[in-house]
């Protein structure tokens, strides 16, 4: 039976990756988002793109509740093996912080399916996709951050290690701590950008209180809100701060390094 591998979020920052990273490896896989008809808000459009499928990678839907069935449906379906990306320290943070990754590993541990967790610290491509790219292209990045370094890991190395786990048996069972080869000071980070870029770029360090408040200001949910201040939090008592050689094991390679991401993104 032909292998066929679904991807979750196909079109986001790390599924695209898996997609490009599969296709490069001949793999037989589809694509699920919005884009492909997939919401999941929308039970009755799982199932199709569930038909057939030997194994997804899976990230974390917006709603816990969905977490559950969304799994069990996998397995009804047929699936064998899920790969889930989740958060780094996610069994040192509370349950009700960051409540759908809590959900989703719960789900895909209890299942009967092989399943791979890959907890990833925050990723360099925050800087140049989204999430902390509109500040940085203004020059003013302000974040409840001090000096506490941060692994950041690349996208690229998620992908890879996804597509590993997808496609072999070698990684049952296991949960990556996936990180990039060294911390880097938020500081330092955006004093490379600056360099790379030509322009001037601020870090502006707020408290959690200002913090909270500019993310409501800018419309974010309070539970939002709270979960990216518990994990500032972390990151500031430096849960998250120590890298590991996961990624190094795994594809028999360094770690790419955030001089390296930085030097590819901004030439």
């Amino acid at each position: 039976m032909t292998e066929e591998i679904l991807v979750l979020g196909a079109t986001g920052k790390t599924g695209r990756r898996v997609v490009r990273t599969l296709e490069a490896t001949g793999a037989t896989f589809r694509k699920a988002s919005r884009a492909t008809g997939f919401d999941w808000n929308d039970p009755s459009t799982w199932k199709q793109f569930l038909h057939g499928a030997t194994a997804a990678y899976l990230i974390a839907p917006e709603d816990p509740s969905a977490a559950s069935p969304f799994v069990e449906l996998a397995a009804a379906s047929g699936l064998r093996r899920i790969v889930l990306l989740s958060g780094r320290g996610l069994d040192q943070t509370p349950p009700d912080v960051f409540r759908s990754m809590h959900a989703a590993e719960k789900a895909v541990r209890s299942s009967d399916l092989a399943w791979t967790i890959l907890r990833a610290n925050n990723f360099n491509q925050n800087f140049s996709e989204d999430v902390w790219q509109p500040e940085i292209d203004a020059g003013r990045l302000s974040l409840p951050m001090d000096d506490t370094p941060e692994p950041f890991v690349d996208v690229r190395d998620i992908a890879e290690v996804a597509a590993l786990a997808l496609t072999t048996d070698d990684h049952q069972g296991q949960t990556y701590d996936l990180t990039g080869p060294e911390g880097v000071t938020f500081a330092t980070a955006v004093s490379k950008i600056a360099k790379a870029t030509g322009r001037a770029i601020e870090l502006v360090r707020l408290t959690p209180a200002e913090y909270r408040e500019a993310l409501l200001a800018q419309g974010a949910p309070e539970e939002v809100a709270t979960e990216l201040n518990g994990m500032f939090e972390s990151m500031r008592n430096g849960q998250l701060a120590t890298p590991t050689d996961d990624v190094t094991r795994v594809l028999n390679r360094p770690a790419t390094s955030f001089d390296a991401y930085v030097s590819e993104t901004w030439r």
